[in-house]
């Protein structure tokens, strides 16, 4: 007897190529907001139809996000390294949009340095923010996501979550990355069939506020070129697609993946 797909699960009607990748009239968080890749994510979803609030700790850069983008972007002033705050920031954006459909974990910081000199307290505080955070909000966006129906997070790892950064010396920043990566596999299985998709995204090197210094070195620049196999870093686009798969529902089956968009980086 042959067993049919229709009998072993239920199928909705499927969505048409037009709204595949539409956001209209859902509701994203989008943390690191003020600048960088946050900022471009922020841009993103709203173009598909997204009402954004977009958060970070500097509240003129979103005024100014806010006023550039005017409708649906409405900026919260948080730092995700303040439990409070991350707790103000969800309350804040379901009272907006009366609902929460995507989490956007982006915020994040830095530190270079040996190993053997690193600050303990830095290192505390790279992974408070860059993976304790992930967690905080994550868990408090359960609730507001579960309810949407077709709920979203998205981690911003790193390809420094998923290889050491060697001879870049950033311990606590690979740490941290590598956290968020297998995070996101755990709050994946646990909550996929509570309707919340939990995937993340690892960018390559991509010139952003956090990384300047080093594209203003030009033995960092050929260290790009010379290891990337697309002999390049990334562009501010390139990251525009992957993040509108993950938050839309074109990745409906999609759940616990970490994607590298890093020019061949991590194939190597």
């Amino acid at each position: 007897m042959l067993t049919t797909v229709a009998a072993v699960v239920d199928i909705a009607p499927s969505p048409s190529i037009s709204s595949l990748f539409g956001l209209d009239g859902r509701v994203a968080i989008v943390t690191g907001a003020s600048s960088g890749l946050g900022a471009r994510f922020a841009r993103v979803l709203h173009a598909a139809g997204a009402t954004v609030i977009a958060s970070a700790r500097r509240t003129e850069r979103l005024a100014a996000l806010a006023e550039e983008l005017g409708d649906r972007v409405h900026p919260v002033t948080a730092d995700v390294g303040n439990d409070d705050d991350c707790e103000r920031l969800v309350a804040t954006a379901t009272e907006i949009g009366g609902r929460l459909d995507v989490l956007v974990n982006n915020a994040g910081i830095g530190y270079t340095g040996a190993a053997e000199t690193e600050p303990v307290g830095t290192f505390r505080k790279v992974v408070e923010v860059n993976l304790n955070a992930v967690f905080v909000l994550s868990q408090l966006a359960y609730e507001p996501l579960r309810q949407s129906g077709h709920g979203s997070i998205i981690n911003i790892a790193s390809i420094l979550g998923l290889n050491a950064s060697a001879p870049i010396k950033q311990a606590s920043y690979c740490a941290s990355k590598g956290g968020v990566v297998n995070l996101t596999r755990e709050l994946g299985c646990q909550w996929a069939r509570r309707g919340i998709r939990v995937n993340a995204i690892a960018p390559g090197w991509f010139p952003t506020e956090m990384t300047e210094d080093m594209w203003s070195d030009a033995g960092s620049i050929e260290f790009v070129k010379r290891n990337a196999p697309m002999g390049r870093a990334g562009l501010d686009h390139e990251l525009d697609g992957v993040l509108l798969f993950l938050a839309s529902d074109a990745s409906s089956y999609v759940v616990g993946q970490t994607i590298a968009v890093d020019g061949g980086w991590d194939a190597r």
